[in-house]
């Protein structure tokens, strides 16, 4: 067989996922070279927007996120995320000299711990933590701290369940994280 039907081969028989894990690798590269820290196992499926403002733990997946610049954004381990994420930490400043902003702007932080999943469509306004364990349903707007092993939604996003404790804490004893 020749080298070039071994380089081809792939493109033949599965086009879509060879050029999907290209992508793959383009976009976490990139994300890698602009984050401010990043830990193991980053993988950036989607075209994401991430300043040197962000600082990842470990097994970070994400799938389409922007992180405005200004505060910072602490995102632990084990986090996965959907389509379409918006972490907004600097905003104008409407009390500044002039009407309806000025020139100024204020930034907030924004802190995601470990095991945290994010639906699709959600914003998250700087100032917040979102605590351990905890589920974001999609289309959510997070402006309030959200406790840990919450499953919340809504706008604002709200805690309307909790995940089992006790069944959370065996699966991250055994280090079952996907």
């Amino acid at each position: 067989m020749s080298t070039l039907f071994l380089i081809i081969k792939p493109l033949l028989l599965k086009p879509y996922s060879f050029f999907r894990g290209i992508l793959r690798k383009f976009y976490t590269l990139k994300i890698k070279i602009t984050v401010g820290k990043y830990g193991n196992n980053l993988t950036v499926n989607y075209p994401c927007h991430i300043g040197n403002n962000v600082f990842l733990g470990d097994n970070v997946n994400f799938n389409g996120i922007d992180i405005s610049s200004g505060g910072n954004v602490i995102i632990g381990n084990n986090f996965h995320s959907g389509k379409n994420i918006q972490i907004i930490v600097e905003y104008h400043n409407y009390e500044g000299e002039k009407i309806p902003y000025d020139e100024t702007y204020i930034n907030k932080n924004v802190i995601i711990e470990d095991n945290v999943w994010l639906g699709n469509n959600v914003i998250i306004l700087g100032g917040v933590t979102i605590s351990e364990g905890a589920i974001i349903q999609a289309g959510s707007v997070v402006s309030m701290n959200i406790p840990k092993y919450a499953v919340a939604g809504g706008n604002p996003a709200k805690p309307f369940m909790y995940r089992d404790k006790n069944h959370y804490e065996e699966l991250k004893e055994k280090k079952l994280f996907l």
